[in-house]
């Protein structure tokens, strides 16, 4: 005798697998944008002179922009759930930026601003969740 699964059960495991898929697309789309923003970025420093406290709040814009850019690739075809996606994509973007530039780094600092950032890009791709749903809707 074989049993069947019962259509809700479908239906719920490809909501759960299509809501994975939407947030990885978008963090690792915004990962790659932040890649080559942190890459120009690091190609205008060698000509321009930048005051090291102006540093931060750069590489913060590019990560806001590129949590803005992933979340809207990745939520082109969402009319829900912005704000949990946003927040996930976000949050998501932010471990793995971490995790590459920290390779990249050659060593790991876990601290205080790791939750910062991490609480930044949770906020910030949420919002830009809400906002990418609802330009959608109309």
């Amino acid at each position: 005798m074989v049993k069947t699964k019962n259509k809700a059960t479908v239906n719920g495991d490809e909501e759960k697998v299509s809501f994975f898929l939407t947030t990885l697309k978008g963090a690792l789309f915004a990962l790659s944008v932040c890649l080559i923003g942190i890459l120009i970025f690091a190609f205008i420093l060698r000509f321009v002179s930048v005051s090291d406290s102006l540093i931060r709040p750069i590489n913060q814009v590019i990560k806001t922009v590129s949590i803005l850019i992933g979340t809207f690739v990745a939520l082109k075809k969402s009319k829900d759930m912005g704000l949990i996606s946003g927040l996930f994509i976000g949050l998501l973007f932010t471990i793995t930026a971490f995790l590459a530039f920290s390779i990249l780094d050659g060593h790991f600092d876990f601290g205080i601003t790791l939750i910062n950032d991490c609480l930044f890009g949770a906020i910030v791709g949420g919002i830009c969740g809400i906002i990418a749903v609802n330009l959608r809707k109309k």
